[in-house]
């Protein structure tokens, strides 16, 4: 992958995510929208342990892509955790918490990614 490869990176976190049965993963390309990230990628996990072996697995395929950017925040047990990878940022939630915060909506002027 190349350094620079934001769109290639989103299709790595997703793939990774889909591995450990996160439900609904929604990339959003927010590069005309965001001066801080080229997209955001949207999942839902269906607990706290998920969350936690959805940021684990995420964390693996980025370390062997080579992406040292790779900052996380939050619990597991709060029902959201960010990982900040600079190109994209992952967004992981429980089901109740992704529906309470609504990012699709916050964002729906970005075109989402097949």
């Amino acid at each position: 992958m190349k350094k620079n490869d934001s769109l290639a990176l989103a299709h790595l976190a997703r793939k990774a995510l889909l591995e450990k049965k996160a439900v609904n993963p929604l990339v959003l390309d927010v590069r005309k929208l965001s001066s801080v990230t080229d997209f955001y990628l949207i999942a839902t996990g269906s607990s706290a342990p998920h969350l936690k072996a959805l940021g684990e697995e995420l964390h693996a395929h980025l370390r062997d892509a080579k992406i040292a950017r790779n900052r996380r925040s939050g619990e597991a047990n709060s029902g959201w955790l960010v990982v900040d990878c600079g190109l994209i940022v992952v967004h992981l939630f429980l089901p109740a918490t992704r529906e309470y915060y609504a990012l699709e909506d916050l964002w729906s002027d970005a075109p989402r990614v097949e």
